[in-house]
């Protein structure tokens, strides 16, 4: 199976974004772009040192994944306000998203075991403050981090299955 649409996996840091992102990737056959890659410098500098993005600053990271939205891809973006998926839609109006929630303290206990990441568990809140979950008008799936993601990724393919 090769998907035909771009898919954004998004949600909070300690989703599991990356990790479902790659094997969904996989699964459908498409290329995977992670977004945190697309970060201007300053971006990550300004979240190691445990200070939230703005909107302003998450501008042009939008825009370099908006670029890569014009073709069949999985990326990852936290996507956190519905304006930020506006923009993504500008570039993709196809656009599918898969959104990964879960209970903040199972998040936190994630994002404290991780090694490498610049993003510091401290920021979780003020993701958690800004994060306004997809409409009912946005092709979006939603999936509780709970579970096992193979299960994660077995949902959302067969959801994937029943768009066109």
């Amino acid at each position: 199976m090769t998907f035909p649409r771009p898919v954004v996996v998004m949600g909070v840091s300690g989703t599991g974004k990356t990790t479902i992102a790659r094997a969904l990737a996989e699964a459908i056959n498409l290329p995977f772009v992670e977004g945190d890659d697309l970060h201007p410098d300053a971006n990550i500098a300004k979240m190691a040192a445990g200070i939230p993005l703005t909107d302003l600053d998450r501008a042009p990271w939008l825009d370099r994944i908006a670029v890569e939205l014009v073709r069949p891809v999985v990326v990852t973006c936290s996507a956190l306000k519905r304006s930020y998926r506006d923009r993504l839609r500008v570039a993709a109006p196809d656009l599918v998203l898969v959104y990964l929630h879960g209970s903040p303290q199972l998040l936190a206990s994630r994002m404290a075991q991780r090694d490498g990441h610049f993003m510091p568990t401290s920021l979780l809140q003020s993701q958690l403050a800004t994060l306004e979950e997809p409409a009912s008008d946005e092709d979006a799936i939603a999936v509780d981090v709970a579970r096992r993601p193979d299960e994660i990724v077995a949902h959302v393919i067969d959801r994937l299955l029943t768009r066109d």
